[in-house]
Parts: C-alpha cells; structure tokens; sequence
C-alpha cells in the first residue's frame, strides 16, 4: 500500500495527472487535476483500489482531503467514483459541517449523490469526522473568500482589513455571511 509519491507532474487530464517518480509514470485520479501545475514537483497522498477487475490509484494534495475521501467511501453504496466528485466540488469544511448539520441539501448537490446516499453519509459518518484543517486548507479558504469578495466590488484593502477577523473554521458560505456583515458595519 503507498502513502504518497513524490515526484514531477507530467500530464494533467480533465480526471487525472501523471506523477513521475525515478522514471517510472503513475496515473492517479485525482479530485482536481488542475490545482497541479506541469513540471513542477508534489507530494501527492495515494490510495490504492486494488480488485480483481481494477488496479487504480487515487491522489490527493492534502493528507486531509485523503483522510475526508476514506471516510466517504466507507460510506455503504458510496465508492471512489462517487466520492472523487464531492471533493471536487466541496470544500473539506463544507462537507464535514453539512455532515454534522444533517444537511441533506448540501449533499445531494453533487453528482450522482441523492437524497438515499445523502442520507447514508450522514448516518454512517455524523460524529467520526474530527478533522484538523491544516494551514494550506486555511490559506486557501482565505484565498477563496477573498476572491468572492473581490467579485462583489469590494477594494482589495477593505478586503484585507476583514478577512483576519473571520473565523476560518466556518464553511466558505458562512465566512462569506460573515465578511459582509463586517464589510457593513
């Protein structure tokens, strides 16, 4: 079983990149391929599915999005198909709290996810996903709030002066709410 590989990014599809490593070209699936850049060299989070019709390895940026993708396919009816899109689409923090928050809305957003499978997530998963979000998740969460921010009309300084005092720990939607009741004020 691999933990990671480590390696140049060589090829980058719609579903999948091609990692080398001594020479050697592993195609990972991966929730999405373009937050790799060509050429450039990644520790890359491996899970290996291995069955008797199927050898495929399945990649991820963070140890934390691998650590949500476990947990998901875990879930009975949920396997590494489903589960790759969810982390495409959703942000760690927003699929953990509509786990949490028994929000079926939330989940049956993403593909091929209705309300049975919605419903078997929350019942497999609410309570077991004490995840610690680590410093790139935070970094990127601020990035993405600033960017929705900016594409509201806000300046770039008044943007800067809000984003310390909201909490990073809160879905992308509710830092959102929450920058613009400060933006307010």
């Amino acid at each position: 079983m691999y933990n990671y590989i480590f390696g140049k990014i060589e090829e980058i599809t719609g579903s999948y990149i091609v990692i080398d490593n001594n020479g050697i070209g592993y195609q990972v699936y991966t929730p999405n391929p373009y937050a790799f850049n060509e050429g450039e060299n990644y520790k890359v989070y491996i899970y290996q599915l291995i069955r008797e019709d199927e050898n495929s390895l399945y990649g991820f940026k963070t140890q934390e999005e691998k650590d949500l993708f476990l947990k998901l396919i875990s879930v009975k009816g949920l396997g590494c198909k489903m589960a790759l899109p969810i982390l495409a689409t959703g942000s760690i923090s927003g699929i953990v709290d509509a786990i949490e928050r028994e929000n079926l809305l939330y989940l049956k957003k993403f593909p091929k996810i209705g309300e049975k499978v919605a419903k078997q997530i929350i019942l497999d998963l609410k309570g077991k996903l004490n995840m610690q979000i680590s410093a790139d998740f935070v970094e990127s969460s601020t990035d993405e709030l600033m960017e929705v921010l900016k594409g509201l009309g806000y300046k770039d300084k008044e943007v800067k002066a809000i984003i310390p005092k909201v909490d990073n720990s809160l879905t992308i939607e509710d830092q959102v709410k929450e920058a613009l009741k400060l933006l307010l004020k």
